[in-house]
């Protein structure tokens, strides 16, 4: 159960464990896991979130601590294999090795070129073969102009669509008017106030829904029945915990256009559960991994910062609850 200290500080178990891969500028991912009547949930928003942002986060792990999740209507969820921006015999070595269908292309990384990003996506599109899909999230770094540039320049290896271009809802929507890949939004919607305010733009032909940043499960499967757009399940790449959600919101929904980018424990050097939540023939199965006290040990850190952090969200998601 949810517990304070009595400076108000909420307990959990904080964990850092390394990526494999640089990954969004991060070589570690961290959080806080608690343990509630329901199971574990967890806490791991990105440093650059304040306490605005944080209380969805915290939101979410409240539901699946001590609430839990809607039933499910699938027992499986497809999945794609997310590739970092690496170069290309190392993309490719991913994508062989997951055994999915379908990959999503990190590009537009710092300090790395068109030629790199087209390099990688070549080499991705090479080793899925002419039957497999590929797109690619650019994570809003790019302008307009740019952007329509490359989409055109990438979709010669028949991209499924771009995720995140640009950063504004303003930028997406010219873009999208001035090329023939659907665009998908993922930023737009998980950092948004509003998030249904994507559609009304004309923003986007995809809808990219996280969980945690969402507040939830069930927030988010009110946001996808309002959006009326097609949804894709994304991690922000959590451990089991946290993707087990992202496989509870994928389960949940009535339809599932799209294989879901919710295959990302490749991109942990390790996890808090004995029997991670990893894909088999491009699916993920619809379940709740137990954490494991050995493993989530082995990966605590003495971080009371991060409990300082989770109790701020905390308070500003009972002060909106008022």
């Amino acid at each position: 159960m949810e517990r304070e200290t009595a400076d108000g500080v909420v307990t959990g178990r904080v964990f850092s464990i390394a990526m494999r891969t640089r990954f969004r500028g991060v070589t570690a991912r961290e959080g806080v896991l608690v343990r509630g009547a329901a199971g574990w949930g967890e806490f791991s928003p990105f440093a650059e979130y304040g306490p605005r942002e944080c209380a969805r986060w915290w939101a979410a792990c409240h539901e699946a601590a001590e609430v839990g999740w809607p039933e499910p209507v699938r027992d499986r969820v497809p999945v794609n294999v997310t590739v970092p921006a690496v170069g290309p015999e190392q993309a490719a070595r991913i994508v062989a090795e997951a055994g999915c269908s379908t990959a999503k292309v990190k590009i537009a990384e710092k300090g790395q070129g068109d030629a790199d990003d087209i390099a990688r996506v070549e080499a991705v599109r090479d080793a899925l073969g002419p039957r497999g899909k590929v797109r690619v999230d650019v994570n809003g770094a790019w302008r307009v102009d740019h952007a329509v540039r490359m989409i055109r320049e990438l979709d010669r290896f028949d991209l499924e669509y771009v995720e995140q271009p640009c950063a504004t809802l303003e930028e997406l929507a010219l873009v999208r008017r001035r090329v023939d890949v659907p665009i998908a939004a993922d930023e737009s919607i998980r950092r948004a106030e509003d998030p249904l305010k994507v559609r009304a733009a004309g923003a986007a032909d995809i809808v990219v829904l996280k969980v945690q940043p969402l507040g939830g499960v069930r927030p988010a499967l009110r946001v996808a029945e309002e959006c009326g757009l097609p949804v894709v399940v994304s991690s922000a790449v959590e451990t089991s915990v946290g993707l087990a959600a992202g496989v509870a919101l994928a389960a949940a929904l009535p339809e599932l256009p799209y294989a879901c980018g919710l295959a990302t424990m490749h991109l942990l050097a390790t996890d808090v559960c004995a029997d991670p939540l990893l894909p088999v023939d491009g699916h993920l199965p619809v379940r709740r991994p137990e954490v494991d006290e050995a493993r989530l040990a082995a990966v605590e850190v003495p971080a009371r910062a991060w409990l300082e952090r989770m109790a701020a969200a905390r308070r500003e998601w009972r002060a909106r609850a008022l």
